[in-house]
């Protein structure tokens, strides 16, 4: 069973309310009359419920059984508009601006997780990851012993000899460009807690990737990524993480034996912490072009779970999301 339908089925067995603020996009509404249809969530649609359901129809989708809320007329409207204030007045917000904000679906989104009325959020079919992450960070914020936000795709192989039976976790290549010694353990670590939560991998073993394994070069990049370990070690001491380590290093057994005998994950990595964003975008499409693998991306430090999709994403990448949304909120 591949690792989108392992996720498919742990969503089935405990379905959770997703909202979606992007209501009235017609991606969006296919989506969630197909998560309804195959009981992965409980769809919440934000927007005009006449725009909504004039463009399921136009679709040929129908969206009985799917909640349909247009934030201005919500019940909950001025509740969530006092709780921005509170939250942000210490910033300069006023009772009116929470009100102009609450207004606009994405934060009504955000609110609606913060407080509970809904399990996860995704969005990004028509708004950028800035759009949905501004919000999140200001209401939802980062989880407990973490200090930011990055990203982790599960990336698929059909070479199934690596990593975990195939599956292998790339992170962070979507959300920090260029992180110190200390975001880069955070990465490590958060990532190592989507491989054991989202994917099931009981045993989380993390390499450090550098263009040296344990000093073949000295470089101050080289130092950073080391450094980066000793600092993750500190944050997880029982996880079993190293480096630096170099890809080949990191991954087959024949090459750690020669450069890294000693390492605890050298030759059996399943996640692997790229040392900054360019290595990471530019890793996991090299795989997903060149071996085929199948990559599904999840955004991981939040306190309460929020993804972002591709804005030429498909009806296909958006329940998929959803699904991966609805099992983080399980966890």
């Amino acid at each position: 069973m591949s690792i989108i339908d392992e996720i498919k089925k742990k969503a089935h067995a405990s379905i959770k309310r997703i909202v979606l603020p992007e209501g009235d996009e017609p991606r969006t509404i296919r989506a969630a009359a197909k998560l309804r249809d195959e009981e992965l969530a409980f769809p919440i649609l934000l927007g005009d419920p006449e725009k909504i359901l004039s463009t399921a129809r136009t679709c040929g989708m129908d969206l009985r059984e799917i909640t349909i809320i247009n934030p201005p007329d919500s019940p909950d409207f001025p509740r969530y508009t006092q709780l921005l204030y509170e939250l942000r007045r210490g910033k300069g917000m006023t009772l009116e601006n929470a009100g102009t904000l609450t207004a606009d679906p994405m934060y009504y989104a955000v609110l609606m997780v913060k407080c509970g009325d809904a399990d996860g959020l995704v969005s990004g079919a028509a708004h950028t990851t800035g759009d949905m992450l501004r919000p999140a960070l200001q209401i939802i914020k980062t989880k407990a012993g973490t200090k930011l936000v990055s990203s982790s795709f599960l990336v698929e192989c059909p070479k199934k000899d690596v990593g975990q039976n195939g599956l292998l976790i790339f992170s962070d290549c979507v959300v920090v460009p260029c992180p110190t010694a200390e975001e880069l353990a955070h990465i490590a670590v958060s990532a190592a807690d989507t491989a054991h939560t989202l994917c099931g991998i009981e045993v989380p073993k993390v390499a450090l990737l550098s263009f040296s394994t344990k000093g073949s070069a000295s470089h101050e990049l080289v130092t950073k990524v080391r450094q980066a370990a000793e600092i993750a070690h500190s944050l997880a001491p029982d996880l079993l993480l190293d480096g630096e380590l170099q890809l080949d290093a990191a991954l087959a057994p024949e090459v750690a034996a020669l450069k890294a005998k000693d390492s605890p994950v050298a030759g059996a990595a399943n996640v692997l912490i790229f040392p900054d964003l360019q290595a990471g975008n530019i890793g996991y499409k090299l795989v997903q072009r060149l071996a085929g693998a199948e990559a599904f991306a999840v955004l991981q430090g939040l306190a309460k779970p929020c993804n972002d999709l591709s804005r030429g994403c498909s009806v296909e990448d958006i329940v998929n999301t959803v699904s991966i949304t609805a099992v983080q909120a399980q966890a």
